[in-house]
């Protein structure tokens, strides 16, 4: 049978309206030849993809209408997924998939915003917040 990696991930991660949080997905030794797709799921929704990440750590595609403050990088068996500006559109359950051949395998990852920080000064059409909502509340 085919051997598929184990991927693990911080349960959780927590970021201030406007500031950065890196998400991250580690794959188990002797897979650092896989690539990492991430994924995004709205309450209620289906999944969206967000991007790939190659073996080299490049974005290899970003899902349709993914803004540029969603970044990805990594290497070996450490991989991220980095987002910028953080909205409350952005609050949902992150999923990191490994890749190759015909094997793949998919964690969860939650993301939480802390709520009781709105920072007055934040720009409200900055470059994530204009396109985010049109991806997040897509409807499945």
């Amino acid at each position: 049978s085919f051997s598929q990696p184990v991927l693990t991930q911080p349960p959780s991660a927590s970021a201030s309206l406007g500031q950065i949080t890196k998400l991250t997905c580690t794959l188990s030794s002797g897979y650092s030849n896989y690539y990492v797709d991430w994924y995004q799921q709205s309450p209620g929704k289906s999944l969206w993809f967000v991007m790939e990440v190659g073996t080299s750590g490049n974005v290899g595609s970003k899902g349709n209408g993914i803004p540029d403050c969603f970044s990805g990088s990594g290497s070996g068996l450490d991989w991220y997924l980095t987002i910028q500006n953080i909205q409350e559109e952005d609050e949902n359950v992150y999923y990191c998939g490994a890749a190759h051949g015909s094997g793949s395998s998919y964690v969860q990852h939650t993301v939480t915003q802390a709520k009781g920080k709105l920072d007055k000064n934040l720009q409200a059409d900055g470059p994530c917040y204009t396109s985010l909502p049109s991806v997040l509340t897509r409807s499945s």
